[in-house]
């Protein structure tokens, strides 16, 4: 209720404004941004496309069509190909469990030696991998760091196994993911999880049904550049886990070996690894990750409309999210501080 001098006041989020449909217009806009695009960025970008092109080219030419039937058959090339696809998802999910709670951890807090800590964990991403087999080796192998203590107190060995292929995988590839989510953590808009604390959410609730969800894209897309990196993983799983036939030998160790003597058996499976990793990225490229977009951009427009705030989360024309004064009147009803005394309540 208002004086009887004032007029109710009432609001509603704005509309979002449509953007260029695919009508004609749109499409002559993007035609003439193409138009627009200078010839000193085409010639090199078109260099570079060749240059990763071509490589791939030449393994389709070269492909002993013929014979890739018996070659991909063989019990090597199946105890390999399933040994790297099984190895390669084991590590995927443990970098999953633990990668996502340490790119949270960078991402949200703050402690002495924080950037120290991201620059430890990144440096798989530029250490040789084989330097990273015998790091392993000395902090897990038998006589190493940890694994002597494993190993005596336990019976527990990781080098030369399956489990240390996993291991070996997990080291590499992991740090792809942990960056993935820390750049999209760093970037996603921290007032929902603000709210969820002040409706009453504990830090694990949050973290669950507010936080994951917002960065599901990147979550995604980190998990799939882990996976590719785990497969295609050659030279720390030598090292730490060796080259045993259906133990420890991965797609990666097979290619090599088969290069040395059989090089039409090395391109059959090298075109095998290469339509495995093509077909998993373009199905999470297609799939998942636009879901996972629409399902994030669906849940903001709800909460949007539910709090009366704009899909981006800003309060519309003239009104704050924190209820001050419209005009003459406040959001919710009541009489701003300055209403004479006589008004009615």
């Amino acid at each position: 209720m208002t004086s009887p001098g004032d007029s109710s006041l009432s609001w509603t989020a704005p509309s979002r404004r449509p953007g260029p449909g695919p009508g004609p217009a749109a499409g002559s806009a993007r035609r003439e941004t193409r138009q627009r695009v200078p010839w000193a960025l085409w010639i090199p970008a078109s260099i570079a496309a060749l240059f990763l092109l071509l490589p791939l080219v030449g393994l389709l030419i070269r492909t002993p069509w013929s014979a890739l039937g018996s070659l991909i058959t063989e019990r090597s090339v199946r105890q390999a190909l399933l040994l790297s696809l099984r190895t390669a998802t084991e590590a995927t999910v443990l970098s999953l469990v633990f990668g996502i709670p340490l790119a949270w951890l960078l991402a949200r807090t703050r402690f002495p030696g924080r950037s120290l800590l991201r620059a430890l964990v990144t440096l798989p991403l530029v250490l040789p991998p084989v330097v990273g087999g015998v790091a392993l080796l000395l902090a897990l192998g038998r006589r190493g760091v940890v694994g002597e203590r494993l190993s005596d107190w336990f019976g527990f060995t990781l080098p030369f196994t399956t489990t240390g292929v996993v291991v070996a995988q997990t080291f590499v590839a992991m740090p792809f993911l942990v960056v993935s989510v820390e750049g999209a953590l760093n970037s996603a808009d921290r007032r929902y999880e603000d709210a969820a604390a002040t409706l009453g959410a504990d830090p694990w609730t949050t973290f669950r049904r507010v936080t994951v969800p917002l960065v599901a894209p990147a979550v995604a897309a980190g998990a799939a550049l882990c996976w590719a990196r785990a497969l295609g993983e050659f030279g720390a799983t030598i090292t730490f886990a060796g080259n045993f036939p259906g133990s420890t030998q991965t797609m990666p160790l097979a290619v090599y070996l088969a290069l040395e003597s059989d090089p039409d058996a090395a391109i059959a499976l090298s075109l095998v690894l290469l339509a495995v990793c093509v077909a998993v990225l373009v199905t999470l490229r297609t799939s998942w990750l636009p879901g996972a977009r629409r399902l994030t951009g669906s849940r903001r427009l709800t909460r949007a409309s539910a709090d009366g705030t704009a899909p981006d989360g800003t309060a519309p024309d003239g009104a704050d999210l924190d209820g001050t004064a419209v005009g003459g009147t406040a959001v919710g009803g009541t009489a701003p501080h300055d209403t004479p005394s006589g008004a009615s309540p």
